[in-house]
């Protein structure tokens, strides 16, 4: 039998203490492909999850999670086939860099997309967290935790009442699949110096106001829960902490 000392247990379940537990469910009625991407320029440590996988319809995973993981961003692609092209192009919507296995400098997710994100253990000893459709959308999704803070959340599917002129990828069937923001959908054609996307002369809250944004109020009124554009902190409800000490556990739910 092989000897395991007090030692190496108490060592092993101080480790433990230290790991959030991430549960990804997805409850759309077919499958998606989550992807989850880190920061490095933020912090190192990372969960131990892999950086994409297949989730059928009904599935549940659950991974551990550095308590002190740093802008972290976990997202869900559609339609996606990993036998041709692997890449962006891979997904209908939210592919990444690498494929299956988004890239873990450059996978970001590709617009028009949801996007779930936590910085654990920042500023003030906080969990941070929230649902961004800064990106736009693709997925209902919604943040919950085990501690009964705040939920974070866009739940209503925003792409069967998306605006024509923030209209994303459809299907083979013409169903559409994602929905974007105005600044994702170039809507003032001047990405780098725009009141959308709150970029160049743009890029402080004084000078991107929501009220300057088009259809900020499509997203906000339909996910109030979830941030509608840059700088939507002010609103109250679009970012959520929760005390890092309570070492909560998360789970992400789409289609919730």
């Amino acid at each position: 039998m092989k000897y395991i000392s007090v030692t190496s247990l108490l060592l092993a379940g101080a480790l433990g203490a230290q790991a959030r537990t991430f549960t990804v469910t997805n409850r759309c009625p077919f499958t998606i492909w989550p992807a989850l991407f880190t920061d490095l320029n933020s912090g190192t440590s990372v969960p131990s999850q892999a950086t994409g996988w297949e989730a059928p319809a009904g599935s549940s995973v659950s991974f551990n999670v550095p308590n002190d993981w740093k802008s972290g961003r976990i997202w869900g692609r559609r339609n996606c086939d990993f036998s041709r092209n692997p890449g962006p192009t891979s997904c209908l919507s939210g592919g990444c860099n690498g494929g299956l296995l988004c890239d873990v400098r450059t996978g970001t997710g590709v617009p028009p997309v949801s996007v779930a994100e936590w910085t654990l253990q920042g500023a003030g000893n906080r969990d941070f967290y929230d649902v961004s459709l800064i990106d736009g959308f693709n997925l209902p999704m919604s943040i919950t935790n085990n501690r009964g803070c705040p939920t974070a959340g866009c739940p209503v599917d925003l792409n069967a009442i998306c605006p024509a002129e923030l209209g994303g990828p459809t299907d083979a069937n013409g169903v559409r699949i994602g929905c974007n923001s105005a600044c994702t959908a170039n809507l003032d054609g001047n990405p780098a110096d725009s009141a959308n996307c709150c970029s160049g002369s743009h890029n402080t809250l004084a000078t991107c106001p929501s009220s300057g944004v088009r259809d900020y109020n499509f997203f906000k009124s339909n996910c109030p829960n979830a941030y509608a554009y840059a700088f939507d902190e002010p609103s109250g409800t679009a970012l959520f902490t929760c005390d890092s000490g309570a070492l909560a556990d998360y789970t992400l739910t789409f289609c919730p």
